[in-house]
């Protein structure tokens, strides 16, 4: 059967028919750098009608600037490239093995297959909602989304795409939890219960200056002044890579650096860590290894690890009466009592680094008994003497 040309209406090109009785149309889709030359795609078809129609949406993207040429990369694939080639030296060791697991383990086994350029907004819905169904928390999802919409993002960036289909889906909304920081009641039996353990100094100092477990377990010497009583909070300690075990890493733009002045009581914790450690020092000789100057080690100098810290932080607190308590209720506790002793709202936000005055409004919006009681006597007080006046 002889191939029949016939001469499209709706935008040039040819359209034929196929020795095998397919239909193909012919676009030219801009010039090759290279040579020079017009790039033409083909469309095919098993009608005459399908092929025009196909073509005519193709000329219609190309006028928009939407088309983009057919890239046979499956989305296993597409987030590998992603994650060895724009993540690899730009995460954190940490950050890297936490998105290998998201994407190992949630987006592979529900799209992996899926050419990239396949996958739309129902796609992504759909992953959300299985993984909503298979009992994960909605900050969960969250994560999880976070990680597909910078890889599909970086696929728009690169061509890849027209448009990002996680744009296109609703994430689930996250329950606001409320913040349970210690009572007035809890701080001086927190504070009593840490004496006998041996990160005592670890714990007080978590509560009194509002720091992060692991900028706590990361503090130095260095950043530790005595004499003008503050502290540069600018590393934390993390766990590295598999078989890399913990390292101390400064603080990006994204976490600055931040130097703070908590109370006297703080500096008194220090002093008596500065003790124990020199007594360890002493009593380890040559076994003693502490090259990053940390503040909170081992016996032998050794950085403490994170999950010995939320153990006996733990047990600790289940020994107060409060077990549902986490370590990061001491960060709530520091910015709660400077709230409540009358701190600035952007004294408070240099205190607990956070970006802007506005989120620790936001977190710290809930108001104590006592403060509520204190802003009643003040208001009251008020109208007594305006009374008094008239």
């Amino acid at each position: 059967m002889a191939a029949t040309k016939k001469r499209g209406a709706n935008g040039g090109g040819t359209i034929r028919q196929r020795p095998d009785g397919t239909w193909e149309a012919r676009v030219t889709i801009g010039t090759n750098p290279g040579t020079g030359k017009p790039n033409r795609k083909s469309i095919y078809g098993k009608t005459q009608k399908e092929v025009r129609q196909k073509r005519t949406e193709m000329l219609a993207a190309l006028d928009k600037g939407t088309y983009r040429a057919p890239v046979k990369m499956t989305v296993k694939a597409w987030f590998d490239e992603w994650l060895a080639t724009f993540c690899a030296n730009k995460l954190k060791p940490y950050t890297l093995v936490t998105y290998r697991g998201i994407i190992d383990h949630h987006i592979d086994p529900h799209m992996g297959a899926m050419q990239l350029q396949a996958v739309r907004g129902t796609h992504i819905q759909r992953l959300y909602n299985n993984l909503i169904a298979g009992g994960f928390s909605a900050k969960t999802v969250i994560n999880i989304a976070a990680v597909a919409h910078k890889a599909f993002s970086t696929a728009v960036k690169q061509g890849l795409l027209a448009v990002n289909p996680c744009d296109a889906a609703e994430l689930p909304s996250v329950p606001q939890h409320e913040i349970k920081p210690l009572t007035d009641a809890e701080i001086p039996l927190f504070l009593e219960a840490i004496q006998a353990d041996k990160l005592c100094n670890a714990f007080a100092l978590c509560l009194l200056a509002g720091l992060r477990e692991g900028e706590c377990l990361g503090l130095a010497w260095d950043h530790v002044d005595f004499e003008k009583q503050t502290i540069t909070v600018c590393q934390q300690l993390q766990k590295g890579k598999k078989g890399e075990g913990y390292v101390i890493r400064p603080f990006t733009k994204s976490n600055k650096p931040r130097t703070i002045r908590p109370p006297q009581l703080a500096f008194d914790y220090l002093r008596a860590e500065q003790k124990r450690q020199a007594v360890n020092r002493l009593a380890a000789g040559s076994l003693w290894s502490n090259p990053n100057g940390l503040v909170f080690t081992t016996e032998f100098g050794k950085n403490i690890a994170i999950p010995s810290f939320y153990t006996a932080f733990k047990k600790i607190a289940t020994g107060i009466g409060r077990p549902d308590a986490r370590p990061h209720d001491l960060r709530h506790t520091a910015a709660t009592v400077a709230i409540a002793s009358g701190a600035d709202i952007k004294s408070v936000q240099s205190l607990m680094g956070h970006a802007t005055a506005s989120f620790t409004l936001n977190v710290y919006a809930h108001t104590s008994e006592k403060m509520m009681e204190d802003t009643a006597a003040r208001m009251q007080g008020y109208y007594d003497s305006i009374g008094k006046q008239g």
